[in-house]
């Protein structure tokens, strides 16, 4: 089997599909109401009465815990609220300063093979961070980007040390997708120490800004949106505020 360096990430609609829907939030999002929200999003996906859909939110802070999470890995269960996610993958963190993007993507439409389908998430935010020339890398072991640190000592075994910059975590429901990617921009990295993230003890994490890279939420947002289309097709920016969560805010 393939690497996932060698597997094509082209996830481009069939002819004539409707441009993928592009919302941003302004105020962060609890996490139960972004979750309801994507459920409720990717059943309309489902029965065809809703276009796809890619969300970029911020959470207040928070750790999630997905279906492969073990109990050892969440060091500081009191530290913030705790969530299970019901996505692949272990336990993460989100809070302000990442960029949270919830992707809703109908694979028939598409490819029905999840593995390319990781692929293609890496695949868009590596070119994502090659707009800040980071250079973003796979490890076949690992989901996730990872930048290679040579500014910090090596590790133990002498390979170069590496930070995780980027988490990946989806759910598949009938072929739709939900869940998505998360990119520290400029999070506070002390938050990641309540957890063991994505249940790798022996690397670190990073931001664009713990780079050295003077970078917002906007910024990445821009380049997102670019590197989305190369890999998924076209995208459309319908409104800064998401219709799905304003519509659980007020049946809440």
């Amino acid at each position: 089997m393939p690497g996932r360096d060698h597997i094509t990430t082209s996830f481009l609609p069939l002819p004539g599909s409707s441009p993928v829907e592009w919302r941003i939030e302004t105020k962060p999002v609890p996490y139960p109401e972004a979750l309801a929200a994507m459920e409720e999003r990717a059943a309309a996906i489902r029965d065809g009465t809703a276009p796809e859909m890619v969300w970029l939110i911020e959470h207040p802070p928070l750790y999630t815990a997905g279906t492969s999470a073990r109990s050892d890995d969440l060091i500081d269960a009191e530290r913030f609220p705790v969530f299970n996610a019901g996505r692949g993958g272990e336990y993460t963190y989100h809070g302000p300063g990442q960029r949270v993007a919830y992707v809703m993507l109908d694979l028939k439409r598409r490819r029905e093979d999840v593995r390319a389908f990781v692929a293609a998430l890496e695949d868009w935010i590596i070119r994502t961070l090659a707009s800040f020339n980071v250079k973003g890398e796979r490890r076949e072991d690992r989901v996730g980007v990872w930048v290679v640190r040579p500014d910090r000592p090596p590790s133990p075994d002498g390979s170069p040390a590496e930070d995780k910059i980027a988490a990946i975590g989806i759910r598949l429901r009938r072929w739709v997708s939900f869940h998505g990617i998360a990119i520290n921009v400029e999070p506070d990295l002390s938050h990641f120490g309540g957890i063991v993230p994505c249940g790798v003890a022996d690397h670190g994490v990073t931001s664009l800004v713990d780079l050295g890279l003077p970078v917002t939420l906007a910024d990445v947002d821009v380049a997102l949106k670019a590197a989305f289309e190369d890999v998924f097709g076209p995208a459309e920016f319908f409104s800064e505020l998401g219709d799905a969560v304003e519509s659980q805010r007020r049946s809440a």
